[in-house]
């Protein structure tokens, strides 16, 4: 037994001193921002090395045969206050996932398809991240719900690591992406398969999934309902939905990652106009939705010029009606504050309705249009931030003035053959799990 499966006890995960491994930091506490930023880095900490085989089979024994040398990673897909300073609630995101092209195709690959997403409870303890705990994902008999897409024809079909043979689709899995602790300590996150709303329990089984009017999800072990408008099955695959916020009344913000491809695939990629959905668990129902104007992709990311890059991946509320919203591209992001006032409701209007022309997807300026547009504020361009790794997706607020970052490292995986070697095992990309501690110049809150 190696000292990491000494390190792994039942559900709850503590590292020993052993695999927190000390890492340096990066860039070194307090280091001075560039000129004109109106933030800094204070600190950085990194998940050591853990092999997700070992991680995974302590949830769920027998779940993962060979991880073919990767780590736990992904854990960045979204970050929420565990209640203790200092320490988080994460979630993975459906586990190792690349692509390799073959002939005119992407396929897509699952290289350790015996993977469960997980909610990860994190600590920052001086320049390293400590697991604390980890609650796997499970349907209503208990088994994984895995990470596989869901429905042939729908979702892209899985293969196996080097996309040589097909893997079974499997319409309990989940792509998971935002998460938030409710007040009763279960869990509410979102997907991009459905897309979905997931309620968990707090041992992680899934309690609902609420899915688009009309997507027609048959055979999964857990309750099925179709309480989200129908327009939502005209999402982009791999840009459900990506951020969650919880309001204080109780009800939930979910942000679609990218615009729907309303009415057809070219209108969506070339548009900015993405949307929100507010959802009052206390009726079960969506009660608001909201359009989402980007910024135009060169001021999010200099130089970038294919819209389609564009994306949501983090919410957070502010208090009252206030939400800090994250626009991004792999490589840069801007966070906004907007405000979530009742005149921008656009729910059961004609921009629900798939007949509408042109589509709110396809309007150049949505306000002339007549769309209430909810204004934005810049808070911070973490561009010109030094020290902020790429792929940020897991976002906090610590206290008036504090921002906590965590990436998506993707698993260390790359895209294409090269990300695996002649032995199955993986090409690690060398890009890390950090958490990052940015304070502003001046208050969120």
């Amino acid at each position: 037994m190696t000292t990491a499966s000494r390190a792994l006890r039942g559900a709850v995960l503590p590292l020993s001193a052993a695999l927190a491994l000390t890492a340096a930091a990066w860039p070194a506490e307090g280091a001075p921002a560039p000129h004109g930023s109106p933030a800094r880095v204070v600190s950085t900490a990194t998940l050591p090395d853990l092999p997700l085989a070992e991680f995974s089979n302590r949830l769920l024994p027998g779940s993962v045969a060979d991880d073919r040398g990767i780590d736990l990673g992904g854990i960045g897909s979204d970050l929420y206050p565990a209640g203790r300073r200092g320490e988080y609630w994460t979630v993975t995101d459906r586990g190792p996932n690349g692509q390799i092209a073959v002939g005119k195709d992407k396929r897509r690959t699952f290289p350790v398809p015996g993977f469960d997403p997980a909610i990860v409870r994190i600590r920052a303890v001086g320049d390293r991240v400590e697991v604390l705990k980890a609650i796997p994902l499970t349907t209503s008999s208990g088994a994984p719900v895995t990470g596989l897409p869901n429905q042939p024809g729908r979702d892209e079909a899985p293969y196996t690591y080097d996309a040589k043979t097909p893997l079974r689709h499997d319409p309990n899995g989940l792509d998971t992406e935002g998460l938030v602790r409710d007040r009763d300590g279960s869990f509410w996150l979102v997907d991009e398969y459905g897309p979905s709303l997931v309620h968990v329990s707090a041992r992680g089984r899934v309690l609902a999934r609420h899915v688009p009017k009309g997507l027609g999800l048959t055979g999964a072990d857990y309750p099925v309902i179709e309480s989200l408008p129908s327009i939502y099955l005209q999402r982009k695959i791999n840009r459900g939905f990506e951020g969650l916020a919880l309001l204080p009344d109780g009800d939930l913000v979910m942000a679609l990652q990218s615009p729907l491809l309303n009415p057809d695939k070219d209108s969506g990629e070339n548009s900015r106009t993405t949307r929100l959905l507010r959802f009052s668990p206390r009726k079960g129902q969506i009660t608001a939705e909201y359009a989402y104007r980007f910024d135009p992709v060169g001021v999010v990311e200099p130089g970038q010029t294919k819209t389609s890059e564009l994306k949501i991946s983090a919410l957070v509320a502010l208090g009252g009606d206030r939400l800090l919203v994250q626009e991004r591209t792999d490589k840069a992001a801007r966070l906004y504050e907007i405000r979530l006032r009742r005149g921008s409701d656009i729910l059961g209007s004609a921009w629900d309705a798939a007949g509408t022309s042109p589509a709110l997807e396809q309007l150049d300026d949505p306000a002339a249009a007549g769309v209430p547009v909810p204004a934005k504020r810049l808070v911070v361009d973490l561009g010109t931030v030094e020290g902020v790794p790429g792929k940020i997706e897991g976002i906090a607020v610590e206290g008036e003035r504090t921002l906590v970052l965590l990436n998506d490292n993707d698993f260390g995986m790359t895209d294409g053959t090269g990300a695996f070697d002649g032995d199955g095992r993986l090409v690690d990309s060398g890009i890390e799990t950090r958490l990052v501690k940015v304070r502003l110049d001046r208050p969120l809150r």
